[in-house]
């Protein structure tokens, strides 16, 4: 075992205890305000650090090294989701209808540790570290654009890297690619307006639910039929409200869904082609409609040679055994709005294990981390921390 690792198994019994406090006291995006204290507070006990609130629910640590070098930010994500918890465990969520079902716990605990690893050697550290603690991750405009916008974290930044668990990878597995990793996040919200009336007499009405069914089975045509199939796209209609009861057809259904993409020129199209659709099914069975199409985080695309490094750090970290190369996942991170400003790279830690019951879904009400998974992200984010600000850093 080299000394890092011994300094972070070192840590094994904090980490845990910061990820279950956490997990047990989750909060959604812009409310984190008893998590950001949390995380200052636990923040402040660490010599050297200068720790400063750039958003309400936002924290930021920053440590300057003791040797010559450039400035790297490390992220992490802190906001929980408005999902009931159904898991048992002891520190389950004492929030009723709030919980960390996407690992942002994990993430934090990770960049704890990362952070209390530094400090106690920051003659060793070259450059600068940032790590940003950063709210609001799930909910759009999301927290990373308002920080990348409105304040001045990014000034300076030569590279970013975070990371994020995943609990369909083993774990403690390390997975990183380059170029396009995650998809851009967009929205549909669709009214149709039909022409309600007595469900026995569906001849004098303009049925909303059935124009809307069309709908729904004519958009996977935009994929299957207007879309080369080298080129990703996804269209989900996630939502179909309509109705009060059994015998009356509604005036109106309401429609909602996502849309996920790489390419930019064919996330600019998206709109056209699907709009297409939903104007030629309404006239054609005599509906209306209003749709609010909403564009939502970009796609994230890892720059190559930050990539590149990521994985030389994994083999060294990891090894070769613990490592995969990526796919591509069609879910969104406002981690791109960083990528706007800075080159980086977002990679995966494998969280999923069959003793620790945590191979649910991210975003399931039973999602849970194996725990161990904390140790590999800790050594994975403190080695890059050190080498992409280092002198051999290829910039």
């Amino acid at each position: 075992m080299t000394a890092i690792q011994e300094k972070v198994a070192g840590l094994r019994e904090q980490l845990m205890a910061w990820r279950r406090h956490l997990h047990m006291h989750p909060e959604v995006g812009f409310q984190e305000h008893e998590t950001s204290a949390y995380i200052e507070a636990e923040l402040k006990q660490m010599p050297g650090l200068t720790v400063t609130r750039p958003t309400a629910t936002s924290v930021l640590a920053v440590l300057k090294g003791g040797q010559p070098g450039r400035t790297v930010l490390l992220r992490a994500d802190i906001d929980a989701l408005p999902i009931h918890e159904e898991n048992t465990f002891e520190f389950a969520s004492t929030r009723p209808g709030v919980m960390h079902a996407c690992g942002h716990d994990g993430h934090t605990a990770i960049l704890l540790g990362v952070a209390k690893l530094l400090t106690e050697h920051p003659q060793d550290v070259p450059g600068e570290v940032r790590m940003i603690f950063q709210h609001a991750e799930e909910i759009g405009p999301g927290g990373a654009e308002e920080l990348v916008m409105n304040t001045d974290l990014m000034s300076g930044v030569d590279v970013v890297t975070g990371l994020h668990l995943n609990s369909q990878l083993p774990a403690g597995v390390v997975a990183v690619k380059p170029g396009a990793f995650m998809a851009a996040p967009d929205m549909i919200e669709l009214t149709i307006r039909g022409k309600g009336g007595h469900g026995a007499h569906p001849e004098e009405t303009v049925d909303p639910i059935a124009v809307g069914a069309q709908v729904v089975t004519n958009l996977q045509h935009v994929v299957s039929r207007h879309v080369a199939a080298q080129d990703a796209l996804v269209v989900s209609i996630t939502r179909f409200a309509s109705g009060t009861t059994h015998n009356v057809i509604p005036n109106t259904a309401e429609l909602m869904g996502t849309v996920r993409t790489f390419d930019p020129a064919l996330r600019e199209r998206a709109p056209q082609l699907i709009e297409r659709v939903i104007k030629g099914v309404c006239e054609a069975h005599g509906a209306t409609y209003d749709l609010r199409y909403e564009f939502g985080y970009r796609p994230l695309i890892n720059t190559d040679w930050v990539a590149a490094q990521l994985k030389d750090i994994a083999l060294d970290v990891v090894g070769a055994e613990q490592f995969r190369e990526a796919r591509p996942t069609m879910g969104g991170e406002d981690f791109s709005a960083y990528l706007e400003k800075a080159p980086g790279a977002y990679f995966n830690v494998g969280s999923g294990s069959d003793e620790a019951d945590s191979r649910w879904p991210h975003h399931h009400p039973r999602f849970t981390i194996d725990e161990a998974s904390l140790e590999a992200g800790v050594r994975m984010l403190h080695a890059a921390a050190l080498r992409l600000t280092g002198p051999d850093a290829q910039l």
